[in-house]
Protein backbone atom coordinates (compact mmCIF):
# COMPACT_ATOMS: atom_id res chain seq x y z
CA UNK A 1 0.00 0.00 0.00
CA UNK A 2 1.41 3.29 -0.82
CA UNK A 3 2.41 5.30 2.08
CA UNK A 4 0.16 8.34 1.11
CA UNK A 5 -2.85 6.26 2.48
CA UNK A 6 -1.27 5.27 5.85
CA UNK A 7 -1.19 7.79 8.82
CA UNK A 8 0.57 7.29 12.31
CA UNK A 9 -0.59 8.48 15.60
CA UNK A 10 1.59 10.75 17.72
CA UNK A 11 3.95 8.66 19.33
CA UNK A 12 3.36 5.64 17.36
CA UNK A 13 6.00 3.16 17.49
CA UNK A 14 7.09 0.51 14.77
CA UNK A 15 7.02 -3.00 15.97
CA UNK A 16 10.50 -3.95 14.64
CA UNK A 17 13.27 -2.07 13.01
CA UNK A 18 14.18 0.62 15.33
CA UNK A 19 13.22 3.40 12.97
CA UNK A 20 11.98 5.35 16.13
CA UNK A 21 14.02 4.04 18.62
CA UNK A 22 17.20 2.22 19.01
CA UNK A 23 15.31 -0.30 21.12
CA UNK A 24 11.65 -0.79 21.18
CA UNK A 25 11.09 -3.31 24.00
CA UNK A 26 9.60 -5.79 21.94
CA UNK A 27 6.02 -3.74 21.58
CA UNK A 28 6.12 -3.91 25.10
CA UNK A 29 4.44 -1.21 26.83
CA UNK A 30 7.30 -0.07 29.59
CA UNK A 31 5.32 1.51 31.98
CA UNK A 32 2.71 -1.09 32.32
CA UNK A 33 6.27 -3.56 32.42
CA UNK A 34 7.22 -2.10 35.29
CA UNK A 35 4.06 -1.71 37.26
CA UNK A 36 3.71 -5.50 36.26
CA UNK A 37 7.23 -6.34 37.52
CA UNK A 38 6.82 -4.21 41.11
CA UNK A 39 3.58 -6.24 41.93
CA UNK A 40 5.22 -9.18 40.89
CA UNK A 41 8.33 -9.00 42.74
CA UNK A 42 6.37 -7.09 46.63
CA UNK A 43 4.30 -10.58 45.85
CA UNK A 44 6.95 -13.55 45.54
CA UNK A 45 8.31 -11.72 48.76
CA UNK A 46 4.48 -11.91 50.55
CA UNK A 47 4.70 -15.17 49.35
CA UNK A 48 7.98 -16.48 50.21
CA UNK A 49 6.68 -15.34 53.99
CA UNK A 50 3.18 -17.36 53.67
CA UNK A 51 5.07 -20.30 52.45
CA UNK A 52 7.16 -20.74 55.58
CA UNK A 53 10.66 -19.93 53.37
CA UNK A 54 9.76 -22.86 50.93
CA UNK A 55 12.51 -22.53 48.46
CA UNK A 56 10.54 -25.07 46.59
CA UNK A 57 6.96 -22.78 46.47
CA UNK A 58 8.77 -19.34 44.97
CA UNK A 59 11.12 -22.07 42.55
CA UNK A 60 7.78 -22.67 41.57
CA UNK A 61 6.02 -19.40 40.99
CA UNK A 62 9.26 -17.64 39.60
CA UNK A 63 8.55 -20.65 36.58
CA UNK A 64 5.43 -19.59 35.80
CA UNK A 65 5.84 -15.81 36.18
CA UNK A 66 8.66 -16.81 33.85
CA UNK A 67 5.84 -18.65 31.31
CA UNK A 68 3.73 -16.22 31.73
CA UNK A 69 6.14 -13.42 30.97
CA UNK A 70 6.85 -15.04 27.67
CA UNK A 71 3.66 -15.79 27.17
CA UNK A 72 2.70 -11.80 27.15
CA UNK A 73 5.79 -11.34 24.91
CA UNK A 74 4.65 -13.56 22.34
CA UNK A 75 0.77 -12.19 22.50
CA UNK A 76 2.18 -8.78 22.40
CA UNK A 77 3.67 -9.18 19.24
CA UNK A 78 0.83 -9.75 16.63
CA UNK A 79 -1.55 -6.98 15.83
CA UNK A 80 -4.55 -6.46 17.19
CA UNK A 81 -6.60 -7.23 13.48
CA UNK A 82 -4.80 -11.09 14.32
CA UNK A 83 -7.09 -11.26 17.18
CA UNK A 84 -9.94 -9.91 15.84
CA UNK A 85 -10.07 -12.78 13.31
CA UNK A 86 -9.25 -15.49 15.40
CA UNK A 87 -11.89 -14.19 18.35
CA UNK A 88 -14.99 -16.68 17.63
CA UNK A 89 -12.54 -19.86 17.00
CA UNK A 90 -11.34 -19.11 19.90
CA UNK A 91 -14.45 -18.65 22.04
CA UNK A 92 -15.96 -21.85 20.46
CA UNK A 93 -12.73 -23.57 21.48
CA UNK A 94 -13.31 -22.48 24.98
CA UNK A 95 -16.78 -23.64 24.56
CA UNK A 96 -15.81 -27.62 23.99
CA UNK A 97 -13.46 -27.25 26.61
CA UNK A 98 -16.20 -26.41 29.07
CA UNK A 99 -18.15 -29.06 27.66
CA UNK A 100 -15.02 -31.68 28.07
CA UNK A 101 -14.94 -31.09 31.90
CA UNK A 102 -18.03 -32.64 32.51
CA UNK A 103 -17.53 -37.00 31.06
CA UNK A 104 -13.43 -36.14 31.01
CA UNK A 105 -12.93 -33.59 33.78
CA UNK A 106 -10.82 -33.99 36.79
CA UNK A 107 -12.76 -33.71 39.90
CA UNK A 108 -10.88 -31.44 42.32
CA UNK A 109 -12.75 -30.69 46.15
CA UNK A 110 -16.09 -31.84 44.66
CA UNK A 111 -15.80 -29.90 41.56
CA UNK A 112 -14.96 -30.76 37.44
CA UNK A 113 -12.86 -27.67 36.89
CA UNK A 114 -9.84 -29.08 34.98
CA UNK A 115 -8.42 -31.34 32.44
CA UNK A 116 -5.65 -33.25 32.09
CA UNK A 117 -3.56 -33.95 29.25
CA UNK A 118 -1.67 -37.54 30.62
CA UNK A 119 1.98 -36.24 30.45
CA UNK A 120 1.69 -33.00 29.52
CA UNK A 121 -0.57 -30.20 31.66
CA UNK A 122 -3.59 -29.66 33.88
CA UNK A 123 -5.72 -26.59 32.99
CA UNK A 124 -8.82 -25.50 33.91
CA UNK A 125 -10.67 -24.06 30.69
CA UNK A 126 -13.21 -21.70 32.82
CA UNK A 127 -9.48 -19.70 33.14
CA UNK A 128 -9.10 -19.34 29.47
CA UNK A 129 -12.79 -18.29 28.77
CA UNK A 130 -11.83 -14.89 31.16
CA UNK A 131 -10.01 -13.97 28.22
CA UNK A 132 -11.88 -15.61 24.75
CA UNK A 133 -15.17 -13.74 25.95
CA UNK A 134 -13.86 -10.60 26.05
CA UNK A 135 -12.22 -11.24 22.52
CA UNK A 136 -15.80 -12.72 21.00
CA UNK A 137 -17.72 -9.74 22.33
CA UNK A 138 -15.27 -6.62 21.90
CA UNK A 139 -15.29 -8.64 17.88
CA UNK A 140 -19.03 -8.91 17.44
CA UNK A 141 -19.26 -5.30 18.62
CA UNK A 142 -16.14 -4.41 16.47
CA UNK A 143 -18.36 -3.25 13.31
CA UNK A 144 -22.05 -2.52 15.25
CA UNK A 145 -23.51 0.76 15.84
CA UNK A 146 -22.85 1.69 19.17
CA UNK A 147 -24.67 1.95 21.51
CA UNK A 148 -25.78 -1.61 20.78
CA UNK A 149 -29.43 -2.25 19.47
CA UNK A 150 -31.58 -4.53 21.92
CA UNK A 151 -31.10 -7.42 19.56
CA UNK A 152 -27.40 -6.90 19.29
CA UNK A 153 -27.57 -6.57 23.68
CA UNK A 154 -29.85 -9.85 23.59
CA UNK A 155 -27.15 -11.84 21.39
CA UNK A 156 -24.01 -10.76 23.24
CA UNK A 157 -26.41 -11.93 26.95
CA UNK A 158 -26.32 -15.40 25.35
CA UNK A 159 -22.81 -14.73 24.56
CA UNK A 160 -21.37 -14.65 27.87
CA UNK A 161 -24.40 -16.33 29.76
CA UNK A 162 -23.56 -19.77 27.97
CA UNK A 163 -20.02 -20.38 28.91
CA UNK A 164 -20.95 -18.89 32.57
CA UNK A 165 -23.93 -21.06 32.94
CA UNK A 166 -21.52 -24.03 32.17
CA UNK A 167 -18.67 -23.31 34.62
CA UNK A 168 -21.51 -22.87 37.31
CA UNK A 169 -22.63 -25.97 36.49
CA UNK A 170 -19.05 -27.93 37.48
CA UNK A 171 -19.63 -26.36 39.97
CA UNK A 172 -17.88 -23.30 40.04
CA UNK A 173 -20.15 -19.83 41.01
CA UNK A 174 -17.03 -17.83 41.71
CA UNK A 175 -15.38 -18.46 37.93
CA UNK A 176 -18.95 -18.08 36.34
CA UNK A 177 -19.30 -14.62 38.60
CA UNK A 178 -16.58 -13.36 37.15
CA UNK A 179 -16.78 -14.25 33.08
CA UNK A 180 -20.44 -13.05 33.88
CA UNK A 181 -18.96 -9.83 35.11
CA UNK A 182 -16.50 -9.07 32.24
CA UNK A 183 -19.52 -9.89 29.87
CA UNK A 184 -21.24 -7.17 31.63
CA UNK A 185 -18.22 -4.62 31.62
CA UNK A 186 -17.50 -5.05 28.13
CA UNK A 187 -21.99 -4.43 27.23
CA UNK A 188 -21.14 -1.22 29.71
CA UNK A 189 -18.40 -0.04 27.46
CA UNK A 190 -20.47 -0.53 24.73
CA UNK A 191 -22.38 1.80 25.59
CA UNK A 192 -25.45 -0.14 26.80
CA UNK A 193 -27.82 1.97 28.64
CA UNK A 194 -27.70 2.46 32.82
CA UNK A 195 -31.51 1.46 32.76
CA UNK A 196 -30.99 -2.37 31.82
CA UNK A 197 -28.75 -2.69 34.71
CA UNK A 198 -30.98 -0.89 37.08
CA UNK A 199 -33.99 -2.92 35.85
CA UNK A 200 -31.66 -6.46 36.20
CA UNK A 201 -30.70 -5.39 39.49
CA UNK A 202 -33.95 -4.84 40.40
CA UNK A 203 -35.03 -8.41 39.11
CA UNK A 204 -32.82 -9.94 40.66
CA UNK A 205 -33.38 -8.64 44.21
CA UNK A 206 -37.48 -9.82 43.58
CA UNK A 207 -36.11 -12.80 42.43
CA UNK A 208 -34.01 -13.96 45.18
CA UNK A 209 -36.18 -15.51 47.08
CA UNK A 210 -36.43 -18.22 44.20
CA UNK A 211 -32.66 -18.11 44.05
CA UNK A 212 -31.84 -19.38 47.59
CA UNK A 213 -33.33 -22.27 46.85
CA UNK A 214 -31.70 -22.84 43.38
CA UNK A 215 -28.16 -22.46 44.49
CA UNK A 216 -26.36 -25.73 46.03
CA UNK A 217 -26.12 -25.75 49.67
CA UNK A 218 -22.80 -24.93 50.13
CA UNK A 219 -23.31 -21.62 48.59
CA UNK A 220 -26.28 -21.27 50.79
CA UNK A 221 -24.02 -22.10 53.76
CA UNK A 222 -21.04 -19.69 52.45
CA UNK A 223 -24.00 -16.57 52.38
CA UNK A 224 -24.80 -17.81 55.55
CA UNK A 225 -21.22 -17.30 57.00
CA UNK A 226 -21.09 -13.99 55.55
CA UNK A 227 -23.90 -12.85 57.67
CA UNK A 228 -23.14 -14.68 60.51
CA UNK A 229 -19.60 -16.33 60.35
CA UNK A 230 -19.71 -17.15 64.53
CA UNK A 231 -22.93 -19.25 63.76
CA UNK A 232 -20.18 -22.12 62.74
CA UNK A 233 -16.81 -20.73 64.14
CA UNK A 234 -15.06 -23.77 64.19
CA UNK A 235 -16.68 -24.63 60.55
CA UNK A 236 -17.67 -22.99 57.72
CA UNK A 237 -16.58 -19.51 59.85
CA UNK A 238 -13.38 -20.31 60.47
CA UNK A 239 -11.52 -18.94 57.36
CA UNK A 240 -13.05 -15.24 57.87
CA UNK A 241 -12.41 -15.34 61.28
CA UNK A 242 -9.10 -16.46 61.16
CA UNK A 243 -8.61 -13.79 57.97
CA UNK A 244 -10.25 -10.91 60.31
CA UNK A 245 -7.78 -11.82 63.44
CA UNK A 246 -4.79 -11.47 61.00
CA UNK A 247 -5.95 -8.33 59.27
CA UNK A 248 -6.96 -6.68 62.66
CA UNK A 249 -3.48 -7.82 64.33
CA UNK A 250 -1.32 -6.36 61.36
CA UNK A 251 -1.87 -2.73 62.59
CA UNK A 252 -0.74 -0.02 60.63
CA UNK A 253 3.05 -1.23 59.95
CA UNK A 254 2.75 -4.90 60.57
CA UNK A 255 4.33 -7.41 62.63
CA UNK A 256 7.41 -7.97 60.06
CA UNK A 257 7.94 -10.57 57.53
CA UNK A 258 7.89 -14.17 59.09
CA UNK A 259 6.71 -12.78 62.14
CA UNK A 260 2.47 -13.44 61.63
CA UNK A 261 1.28 -16.49 63.63
CA UNK A 262 -2.08 -16.61 61.37
CA UNK A 263 -0.74 -18.21 58.60
CA UNK A 264 2.62 -19.44 60.37
CA UNK A 265 0.78 -21.50 63.34
CA UNK A 266 -1.54 -22.58 60.54
CA UNK A 267 -4.53 -21.04 61.55
CA UNK A 268 -5.49 -19.56 58.46
CA UNK A 269 -5.99 -22.24 55.72
CA UNK A 270 -5.21 -21.28 52.22
CA UNK A 271 -2.57 -18.66 53.20
CA UNK A 272 -0.29 -19.50 49.91
CA UNK A 273 -3.74 -18.61 48.11
CA UNK A 274 -7.14 -17.30 48.54
CA UNK A 275 -5.97 -15.70 51.65
CA UNK A 276 -2.46 -14.72 50.87
CA UNK A 277 -3.54 -10.97 51.37
CA UNK A 278 -4.32 -11.36 55.28
CA UNK A 279 -1.03 -12.66 55.89
CA UNK A 280 -0.16 -9.44 53.64
CA UNK A 281 -1.93 -7.35 56.07
CA UNK A 282 -0.82 -9.49 59.56
CA UNK A 283 3.00 -9.18 58.49
CA UNK A 284 3.36 -5.63 56.70
CA UNK A 285 0.30 -3.81 58.34
CA UNK A 286 -1.80 -1.12 56.69
CA UNK A 287 1.43 0.40 54.94
CA UNK A 288 1.84 -3.17 52.75
CA UNK A 289 -1.51 -3.44 52.07
CA UNK A 290 -2.05 0.26 51.08
CA UNK A 291 1.52 -0.74 48.76
CA UNK A 292 0.21 -3.49 47.06
CA UNK A 293 -3.21 -1.45 46.24
CA UNK A 294 -1.00 1.33 44.94
CA UNK A 295 0.24 -0.87 42.05
CA UNK A 296 -3.18 -2.02 41.65
CA UNK A 297 -4.38 1.32 41.06
CA UNK A 298 -1.03 1.99 38.79
CA UNK A 299 -2.10 -0.78 36.67
CA UNK A 300 -5.80 -0.15 36.25
CA UNK A 301 -5.05 3.35 35.53
CA UNK A 302 -2.91 2.38 32.94
CA UNK A 303 -4.73 0.13 30.79
CA UNK A 304 -7.46 2.46 30.78
CA UNK A 305 -5.15 4.71 29.53
CA UNK A 306 -4.05 2.00 26.79
CA UNK A 307 -8.02 1.62 26.20
CA UNK A 308 -8.72 4.99 25.55
CA UNK A 309 -5.53 5.59 23.11
CA UNK A 310 -7.22 2.18 21.17
CA UNK A 311 -6.83 2.61 17.53
CA UNK A 312 -10.81 1.02 17.28
CA UNK A 313 -13.96 -0.15 18.62
CA UNK A 314 -11.69 -3.50 18.95
CA UNK A 315 -9.22 -2.38 20.82
CA UNK A 316 -10.99 -0.23 23.10
CA UNK A 317 -13.62 -2.43 23.71
CA UNK A 318 -11.01 -5.34 24.77
CA UNK A 319 -8.62 -3.55 26.67
CA UNK A 320 -10.84 -1.52 28.70
CA UNK A 321 -12.77 -5.20 29.17
CA UNK A 322 -9.86 -7.01 30.19
CA UNK A 323 -8.52 -4.08 32.92
CA UNK A 324 -12.04 -3.67 34.76
CA UNK A 325 -11.90 -7.28 35.13
CA UNK A 326 -9.06 -7.22 36.74
CA UNK A 327 -9.86 -4.65 38.78
CA UNK A 328 -13.28 -6.70 39.87
CA UNK A 329 -10.49 -10.00 40.74
CA UNK A 330 -8.91 -7.77 43.21
CA UNK A 331 -12.19 -6.22 44.79
CA UNK A 332 -13.48 -9.87 45.46
CA UNK A 333 -10.77 -11.40 46.56
CA UNK A 334 -9.64 -8.60 49.53
CA UNK A 335 -13.96 -8.58 49.83
CA UNK A 336 -14.03 -12.04 50.43
CA UNK A 337 -10.73 -12.07 52.93
CA UNK A 338 -12.14 -8.80 54.72
CA UNK A 339 -15.71 -10.34 55.30
CA UNK A 340 -17.64 -8.38 52.90
CA UNK A 341 -18.34 -10.95 50.51
CA UNK A 342 -18.79 -14.43 50.11
CA UNK A 343 -15.82 -16.78 49.95
CA UNK A 344 -15.65 -17.94 46.59
CA UNK A 345 -12.31 -18.66 45.89
CA UNK A 346 -10.98 -16.00 43.65
CA UNK A 347 -7.25 -15.96 43.63
CA UNK A 348 -5.34 -12.29 44.71
CA UNK A 349 -3.55 -11.50 40.88
CA UNK A 350 -0.16 -11.50 40.67
CA UNK A 351 0.23 -12.42 44.12
CA UNK A 352 -1.47 -15.70 44.99
CA UNK A 353 0.38 -19.07 44.17
CA UNK A 354 -0.84 -20.71 40.79
CA UNK A 355 -0.84 -21.63 37.67
CA UNK A 356 -3.69 -21.46 35.08
CA UNK A 357 -5.23 -17.97 36.59
CA UNK A 358 -1.85 -16.67 36.55
CA UNK A 359 -1.12 -17.55 32.70
CA UNK A 360 -4.47 -15.85 31.73
CA UNK A 361 -3.90 -12.85 33.55
CA UNK A 362 -0.08 -12.64 31.46
CA UNK A 363 -2.02 -13.57 28.38
CA UNK A 364 -4.24 -10.19 29.13
CA UNK A 365 -1.30 -8.17 29.44
CA UNK A 366 -0.16 -9.46 26.44
CA UNK A 367 -3.00 -8.19 24.12
CA UNK A 368 -3.30 -4.99 26.11
CA UNK A 369 0.73 -4.37 25.10
CA UNK A 370 -0.35 -5.51 21.35
CA UNK A 371 -3.10 -3.09 21.57
CA UNK A 372 -0.85 -0.11 22.66
CA UNK A 373 1.91 -1.02 20.26
CA UNK A 374 0.29 -1.14 17.17
CA UNK A 375 -1.70 1.99 16.87
CA UNK A 376 -1.48 2.50 13.58
CA UNK A 377 -4.30 3.82 11.34
CA UNK A 378 -4.64 2.44 7.77
CA UNK A 379 -7.16 3.59 5.45
CA UNK A 380 -8.13 2.10 1.90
Amino acid sequence: MSDDFVRQLPNWQPGFGGRARAFNWFNLDPLLLIVIAGIVSFGLVVLFSAADGQVEVLRAQLVRFAIGFGLMVVLAQFPPHFYLRLAPWLYLVGLVLLILTYPFGTEVNGSKRWLRIPGLINFQPSELMKIFLPLVLAWYFNDRHLPPKPKYIAISCVLFLLPAALIYGQPDLGTALIVAASGLILLLLAGLPWRYFVWSGLSLVAAAPVLWFLIRDYQRQRILTLLDPERDPLGAGWNIIQSKIAIGSGGFSGKGLFNGTQAHLDFLPESQTDFIIAVLAEELGFIGVVSLLLGYGLLILRGLLISLNAQDTFGRLLCGSITFTFSVYVFVNIGMVSGILPVVGVPLPLVSYGGTSLLTLFAGFGLMMSIHSHRRITLS
